[in-house]
Formats: C-alpha cells, structure tokens, sequence
C-alpha cells in the first residue's frame, strides 16, 4: 500500500498566515530562491526582490506610474507595461512574459529590460501571460489570446490562446486552441506540460516529446473546477497540483489520480454568484462585476508558489494584493528547475 496523500487530511488555518512583503503593486508571479529570497513581479516594470530578512528593493531602471485597481481598475488592467510570468534564465537574469506590452522581455538584475521577441510567425505574439524554463533550458510561454482589449474574452467563445517553444530550432507554436492560456507546468518527469485554460475553468495536459511537439493531448481532472477561473498553478512533491482561482479566489488542487479538493475559499458569496452569471452568458463579464470579486487574503487570488530552503511554506501571489500572504504547508513544492 502506497502513503496516503497528505493534503487529503489538511486544512487550512488561517491563525498560520503570515504576510510577506508591503506596498507591492501586482505581484502576479512570484520566484522564489534557495535561501528565502523572493522576486514578484510588479506593475511599476520589473520586480520587487524580498530578501529572507524582510527588506526589499523594486528593481527596475524607469518605474512606470498610473497602477491604481481601487480608483481605474480598467485602465490599470488593460494600459502600461504589466509584468506578468517569471522566470530565471541561466545567468540569474529575469524573463518577463509581460502582459500589457505583449512581449517577452528580459532583466538584467538592475532594472534594465530588452524585449526577445514581440512577433511570431510575423503576427503580433498576442497576450503574452506565462513563461517556464525546463532542465534542457528551453524556454516555454502562453498566449491567452489575441482579443484586445483581453477582457472582451473572459467569456466561454473564444479559445486563440497558444503555447509556444524557444529553442535553439527558434520560437514556434507547438499547441492552439486553448480557452485563455494562463500558467503551465511540467510534471517531476518533464514528460507531460499541464496547462491552465482559464476562461474554460478546467486543467489540461500535454505529452511532450523529446523535440518539444506534442505527442498526446487531453483534459486532467474535472471538466469545470468550479466557481472562478483558474489561474496559477503548481505542483508538490507528491504530484498535487495547487490552483487559483481567480474572482471567486478559491485554492483548490488536484490530485494525481485527477481529484478535486478545496483548500480554501475566501471569495464573496453575492460577488462570485454574480461573476458566474455573467460569464456562463457568454461574457464579457463587466468591469463593474470584476471589481466586487475578490477576498480578503489575496485579492483577486493568481498565482501559488513553495518558498522556504525546505519549500514548505505556501505563497500566494494576487491582482490587487499588496502582500504575499505565507503559510506551513502540508507537503513540500516540487522543486524548480534553478533549485
């Protein structure tokens, strides 16, 4: 017999939330190092690096002004630069998947920002949301979509978002079709890249073969995990898969047999009842709408992440947050590949 699962028997306290982290502005993503060191991504340009003993610096050459959810939530979520999905290049540089420029980008770790590419295939790259390094170092990123403005496609008819594949072969598609691409990862074998579509509430996989095309494609878990839209996800070192779900700022995860648990559930009961009705019309769901979603914790709950030396400890990235909430987790993260 196998050891049973450990998030099976866990619940949430919320006594153990501590808050990492002040004044930060969008901390979508957040990379976390070996020896407690984070990096979030921030809507000012470029990152904010919390170092383990609290202090924390922005880093960014020219920081971009105007990021204001409570007083222009339109204006801060569809205008500017809007550093969304990180990751860390073989140097320590920062690739950026930055979703208000449309563009991969890399940081050097003073600030200063290039873009890598803007186009593919000659077209516009789209809504550049994501981006994942795997052990051979090729670099993977999604595109939610090439409606713009973006939130005309939170809704269930529209499927254009993609993921694509740097390497030394260049950037190309591998897989399309996709209900708003959002975050991906691989499992601990790298054989199969998981896949949130958010706007159609659901996981799905990819089997990948070894010069990066698909070999197999289907839909993991549940075909609707529920009130939000998956965002972020992760896994654990058992082969959990955390995710959040945005606008009813729900963590649920999945486990490997593909089972649904909720974790926590901090949304608004009136304001997700009311998100749901417009999306399940076909969308778009209205600024207003969006506005009232959210908790308390994370506010419009986008990304989770295992920090700590031992990676025990659950971090929640967030839209409108401007703190990483942190608590004990039950089950280690699955190692990434810089650890």
């Amino acid at each position: 017999m196998g050891t049973r699962n450990p998030l099976l028997d866990w619940e949430f306290d919320p006594d153990a939330v501590r808050l990492v982290g002040k004044d930060l502005q969008r901390p979508e993503c957040i990379l976390a190092e070996r020896d407690g060191t984070l990096w979030t991504a921030d809507a000012r340009g470029g990152v904010v690096r919390i170092h383990p003993d609290g202090t924390q610096d922005l880093v960014v050459a020219r920081p971009a002004e105007g990021f204001d959810t409570e007083h222009d939530l339109a204006g801060s979520l569809l205008e500017g630069t809007l550093p969304n999905g990180l990751a860390f290049t073989d140097d320590g540089d920062i690739l950026i998947a930055n979703f208000g420029t449309d563009a991969l980008e890399t940081m050097d770790r003073a600030g200063n920002v290039r873009t890598l590419h803007d186009t593919i295939d000659g077209q516009p790259l789209g809504k550049v949301n994501f981006v994942l390094r795997d052990r051979r170092g090729r670099t993977w990123i999604t595109v939610s979509t090439m409606v713009n403005p973006w939130s005309d496609a939170i809704g269930r008819h529209v499927a254009d978002g993609y993921v694509a594949l740097l390497d030394d072969r260049g950037l190309r598609v591998v897989a399309d079709g996709f209900a708003f691409t959002n975050e991906i990862r691989f499992d601990a074998d790298e054989q199969w890249l998981y896949v949130a579509e958010t706007t159609a509430k659901r996981v799905s996989r990819l089997r990948i073969a070894d010069d990066g095309s698909v070999l197999e494609r289907e839909v993991f878990g549940p075909s609707s995990l529920g009130d939000g839209l998956v965002d972020g996800i992760t896994f654990d070192a058992v082969g959990n898969i955390w995710a959040t779900m945005i606008f009813a700022d729900r963590l649920v995860a999945l486990t490997p047999e593909g089972e649904l648990l909720e974790l926590f559930n901090d949304g608004y009961a009136a304001a997700t009842a009311r998100f749901e009705e417009e999306f399940a019309a076909g969308g778009p769901v209205a600024f207003e709408t969006l506005s009232r979603t959210g908790g308390t914790l994370a506010p419009w709950l986008a990304s989770v992440t295992f920090g700590g030396p031992r990676l025990d400890q659950v971090l929640l990235g967030s839209l409108r947050g401007t703190t990483l909430p942190s608590f004990p987790s039950p089950v280690p993260g699955l190692p990434p590949v810089h650890w």
